[in-house]
């Protein structure tokens, strides 16, 4: 048995209060991975080694993982494990954490995401099996049954020295600037590219990359139907028409993405009839009078030069405070602020109502409704991890 497994072999939980261990959820995360074999699938495509010191890869990447949940922000925070050094035993060292993360090629990497996903697969399936089945989305009150809903976004990470790859941000800030994907419906990172802080909103290689390695990490059955929300970033031509060319007989894939509007789409706008407008519709498909969406398809002749088949649904809410300075003259004479989404979504199969305006909005918006962002609010990093009594007999 190598350095760093089986340490749960010998493990029960009590309720006195000796042997406390602090942030104790990170040890459940830790025989997760364990228990649904994503260490010893690590550990067998990674180069091994022999010793008594001799660290498997697979097991200093778990590791290193939990300490990020811990709250590390650098190789040398894996000393946090040793909160759990009753249970865990001694954390691989700093040193060992860089060998491992310094071995890691192309090849490396190809092959842990085909690790991943085999155990992705084992993973839902053990979820389709549970009373309430797999998690299929819930959106204004409608099941999304069947639909695999993945949301890409990219994140600004500040860098507070000089790292390989560090470049001053778009928001005047100094770090990194990486792409990454998310399965909205178990909340689980898909894909991550690690970019430069200079690199492009709009780059479409990028996206195209962080999906197909999306969509790799999808059971083979997850893969029938599939939507895809980004925001503004993914409104390029490149991108809808590679999305567009993704449909096959058996497979359907359906997109909504943020607009830029220009003023074309603000001369649209000004021709919708009030009679157009609708109540908007809230997280639990309840209407709201304090937004209005409407289609826009019809009126806009830009759509014309993208996409056959794309749709403009458009939004109106009354400004606040901070929208001020940022409002165009047609914002500021109907004293609305509007904003756009594009979709090829006529209607999702098996989802009644799923072509109206107020849905699509709605549907979107969701996808701003989950936090995958560690520094942000709704983080997955939890403090909630609490305190037990863990011991080793």
């Amino acid at each position: 048995m190598s350095k760093g497994s089986g340490w749960d072999q010998r493990l029960v939980v009590g309720s006195g209060g000796k042997g406390l261990v602090g942030h104790a959820g990170a040890v459940l995360l830790r025989k997760c991975a364990d228990r649904t074999g994503l260490t010893g699938g690590l550990n067998r495509i990674l180069p091994r080694g022999a010793g008594p010191s001799w660290w498997d890869r697979g097991t200093v990447l778990v590791s290193l993982a939990v300490a990020i949940v811990c709250g590390a922000t650098s190789m040398s925070d894996i000393g946090l494990l040793a909160h759990q050094g009753l249970v865990f035993g001694d954390p691989p060292s700093e040193a060992t954490v860089r060998r491992a993360l310094a071995g890691l090629d192309e090849a490396g990497l190809k092959r842990i995401g085909r690790a991943r996903a085999k155990v992705r697969a084992r993973v839902w399936d053990l979820l389709a099996r549970r009373p309430a089945g797999f998690p299929w989305l819930t959106v204004a009150g409608k099941l999304l049954s069947g639909w695999v809903i993945i949301d890409l976004d990219a994140t600004l990470i500040t860098a507070h020295s000089n790292k390989q790859g560090a470049a001053a941000t778009c928001k005047r800030g100094f770090g990194f600037h990486p792409l990454g994907a998310w399965c909205a419906n178990t909340g689980e990172s898909l894909a991550m590219l690690l970019r430069s802080g200079n690199a492009g909103s709009n780059t479409v290689t990028d996206h195209i990359r962080v999906l197909g390695d999306a969509i790799a990490q999808l059971p083979v059955a997850y893969r029938r139907k599939i939507l895809i929300r980004i925001d503004g970033a993914g409104a390029t031509h490149d991108l809808l028409a590679h999305i567009e060319q993704m449909n096959r007989l058996w497979r359907t894939v359906r997109f909504t993405v943020g607009w830029t509007i220009t003023d074309v789409d603000e001369t649209a706008i000004a021709a919708l009839l009030e009679t157009a407008w609708t109540d908007s519709l809230q997280q639990d498909g309840t209407a709201t009078d304090q937004a209005q969406a409407a289609e826009l398809t019809g009126l806009n002749q830009r759509v014309e030069s993208w996409t056959p088949g794309l749709r403009l649904i458009v939004r109106r809410t009354r400004p606040t405070a901070r929208h001020a300075k940022k409002l165009t003259d047609l914002e500021k004479r109907t004293g609305w602020r509007y904003q756009v989404v594009a979709t090829n979504i006529r209607r999702l199969h098996g989802v009644a109502g799923s072509h109206h305006p107020q849905f699509l909005d709605v549907l979107h918006r969701s996808h701003d409704t989950r936090s995958y962002h560690p520094h942000q609010s709704g983080t997955k990093r939890s403090s909630r991890t609490g305190r037990a009594e863990i011991k080793t007999l």
